[in-house]
């Protein structure tokens, strides 16, 4: 939360009402009415200029994804809102080949939604391992990433710094928000969230707006123990929407031990003709 002094304004100590900046002092900063803030705040003005919304990103201290996150919610005002039958998500062969390929690590393919439309063994084993490996196939048992994360409870207690991971995770759903806002989909899903999870109300209530590139975690898996692993997205040219998500561990660590011992122990749990989940379509879940 921005305080005064952050921005080169005086605290006038105990009188002040708010913990943060006032809205008068928000359209000072950003060069603008204080009837013309107020309207945009509460969505009654839709034309804001992209010089106002540049002061307006000066005034909050916003970082680029911030940004880029402010100017697609004002792009999204502005157009006329139309409800639309949302797409099933497929799988292409490249992507689903790209997963066979890289089985020797944890990998997962998540949807624009974090429904997960496929996994190799290995990420299977070492992020769901108590589910079916081929529930991502079965629309009515599709898993969502964001879901089980807040939901689950072998997911919850799977991450060391749970509240960590959860606030990436929830700083990325503000993002697929702001690109696709009349979702309706997404929209029930933060609506599950928002009703049976008042850890996801708190950070949805951040505004947190970030990506999730790479981070590291430190897992309590209960098959093999601590494992830390590098979770890294990576981007698919062919489909844009969806990600790869990819699981490494340091060269000769004992959390490559770790994995290592998993795949022996789960290498009984997929087909060894074709160790990749292969779902046709999105949940509609």
């Amino acid at each position: 939360m921005l305080r005064p002094e952050d921005v080169g304004l005086r605290d006038l100590g105990p009188r002040r009402r708010v913990a943060g900046l006032r809205r008068e002092e928000l359209a000072q900063l950003a060069g603008v009415s204080v009837s013309y803030y107020t309207r945009l705040e509460q969505g009654l003005s839709r034309g804001a200029s992209a010089e106002v919304l540049e002061a307006i990103g000066r005034a909050l201290l916003l970082d680029d994804h911030e940004r880029e996150h402010l100017n697609r919610l004002a792009e999204a005002a502005r157009r006329t809102p139309r409800a639309r039958r949302p797409r099933p998500e497929k799988l292409a062969d490249e992507t689903r080949d790209l997963l066979r390929a890289v089985d020797g690590v944890p990998a997962l393919v998540l949807g624009r939604r974090t429904d997960v439309l496929a996994w190799n063994t290995l990420g299977h084993a070492l992020l769901a391992g108590h589910l079916d490996f081929h529930s991502p196939d079965n629309l009515a048992e599709r898993p969502n990433m964001s879901r089980m994360l807040f939901l689950d409870p072998h997911c919850r207690e799977l991450y060391k710094d749970w509240k960590r991971k959860a606030r990436a995770v929830v700083g990325n759903l503000r993002i697929t928000v702001g690109r696709h806002p009349q979702d309706p989909l997404l929209a029930e899903l933060i609506g599950e969230l928002t009703m049976k999870s008042p850890e996801f109300v708190a950070l949805w209530g951040d505004h947190r707006v970030a990506p999730c590139d790479a981070a590291s975690y430190e897992l309590h898996h209960p098959v093999v123990g601590p494992v830390t692993v590098t979770q890294q997205t990576l981007s698919i040219a062919r489909s844009p929407e969806q990600v790869l998500i990819v699981c490494t561990t340091p060269a000769g660590s004992p959390s490559e031990a770790a994995l290592a011992l998993l795949r022996q122990t789960s290498s009984g749990q997929a087909p060894c003709t074709d160790n990749v989940s292969a779902p046709i379509a999105a949940s509609w879940r």
